[in-house]
């Protein structure tokens, strides 16, 4: 995928969309894109797409579109985090399409979309999205959520990555090669905006940590802050495999100490 950074910084959140079906070349590049999506975890992501005036599928928080793309995965360890990065891969891929996207996992009837998906017992679909080209003008409604939890509003670099310890702030400067790559971190979605990441640079070597917040874990979506994780990753590894980084994935706790609330998740290590 080409001009990543590009894609992070020009992408927002559509929930208002122009009433216009997809054009059948788009429809084919999001299919055949769907069939390839990977992540570092090796988990299998498999994606539809949805069509409302064909099932009873119903987004209260969205207009404009009658196309979804649900997304579905067996429930085994890192679940969330590989779902996360896929999707966002394939969220990503429908923005250079000039198709808007928005991460819905609450707002829905769950149930219907579930069993459009043909959800077995042991799978979980923990979000979906519309699909469409997004409306010249958001809704009232759509603007109203988006003031509501601050969408446009990002914590500061310094407040979310450190260097070598917990609370010594990382700047972009002593980032180095990896200051875009934390930067497109930094500007991630997140499940209301929380913006749960945090990562530690110490030794050639980036590990990323979940700030828990309670209320975000379900049993038919999983831990949504997860999810948030995965997105951040797949940001990471996309803007330092365009930047020419060669970086290694792997899940190996270096032991830092961290707030209780605070979890280890994965890292990214430079050769």
């Amino acid at each position: 995928m080409k001009h990543v950074t590009a894609l992070v910084q020009g992408r927002r959140s559509v929930r208002t969309f122009d009433g216009e079906r997809l054009r059948e070349e788009d429809l084919e590049k999001l299919s055949s894109f769907m069939a390839e999506l990977n992540n570092p975890y090796e988990i299998p992501v498999k994606c539809r797409l949805l069509d409302a005036s064909q099932q009873p599928l119903k987004c209260p928080v969205v207009s404009g579109t009658e196309l979804y793309v649900g997304a579905k995965a067996k429930r085994v360890p890192h679940i969330e985090e590989a779902f996360g990065y896929s999707f966002e891969t394939l969220v990503l891929y429908a923005q250079s399409l000039g198709i808007g996207t928005v991460w819905v996992g609450g707002t829905m009837d769950r149930a219907a979309f579930e069993r459009a998906m043909e959800l077995e017992s042991e799978e979980m679909m923990p979000c979906m999205s519309p699909l469409g080209y997004p409306a010249k003008k958001m809704s009232v409604k759509e603007s109203l959520m988006r003031k509501g939890i601050r969408a446009d509003h990002r914590k500061p670099f310094e407040e979310i990555f450190f260097d070598g310890a917990f609370g010594v702030p990382l700047t972009p400067e002593k980032a180095g090669v990896l200051a875009q790559p934390l930067e497109m971190v930094r500007l991630a979605p997140s499940a209301v905006n929380k913006q749960p990441w945090q990562a530690v640079l110490k030794e050639n070597a980036v590990h990323f940590y979940l700030k828990h917040t309670k209320g975000f874990v379900s049993e038919a979506a999983g831990d949504l802050q997860k999810i948030d994780m995965g997105i951040a990753l797949c940001h990471f590894a996309l803007t330092a495999e365009e930047n020419g980084l060669t970086m290694q994935f792997c899940i190996n706790d270096p032991g830092i100490p961290a707030e209780p609330d605070t979890e280890y998740i994965a890292s990214y290590l430079l050769p």
